[in-house]
């Protein structure tokens, strides 16, 4: 199908006239940063609290109420929803989903905020490339594997990777 621009509007070879879409802009709004941090643009940070010497990826969305901790870096191409709070020292590759709503009436909450539920997680936790996060707790020192799908609080530091994640082994003792 070949198109072509007339009037600001897009039609089709046949000439029926296409909708114009509504298009919204990447913006940075209403953050706490702390010092030294650095976002790389485009970037969609709005009503969220970025801790001290962060990194902040391209194509990111850290939505209103997020707060990270100091010394993160959050890669390209990640989602973090309201309800999420990460602590300090952590890494969140490229690509990881965090998830808030468990579509517990067979479908999105279409915005019903009682319906969500929170995620936290501690300090030193690093969170493999397209990995899923679903509402949970994980405790300090844990790595996720990449392209992990977590469903369950995770209580013991450790490495932990599939689908669902499931510990794989422990950590070595520092």
């Amino acid at each position: 199908m070949k198109y072509r621009f007339a009037s600001s509007r897009l039609y089709a070879n046949w000439g029926n006239a296409v909708a114009d879409p509504i298009f919204g802009e990447c913006a940075i709004v209403n953050v706490t940063f702390g010092e030294r941090v650095k976002v790389v643009k485009p970037a969609n940070l709005y009503g969220c609290t970025i801790g001290d010497d962060c990194f902040i990826g391209p194509f990111v969305e850290i939505q209103s109420g997020v707060r990270i901790g100091a010394r993160c870096k959050i890669q390209s191409h990640s989602f973090v929803c309201e309800l999420v709070e990460i602590g300090d020292d952590c890494v969140v590759a490229h690509g990881v989903m965090f998830i808030n709503d468990l579509f517990q009436t067979g479908g999105p909450a279409r915005g019903d905020k009682n319906l969500w539920k929170s995620t936290r997680i501690g300090q030193r936790v690093s969170i493999g490339s397209n990995a899923t996060i679903l509402p949970v707790r994980i405790c300090d020192d844990v790595v996720i594997g990449a392209g992990s799908v977590v469903t369950k609080d995770i209580l013991k530091p450790g490495i932990y990777a599939g689908n669902p994640a499931r510990l794989i082994r422990t950590l070595l003792e520092k």
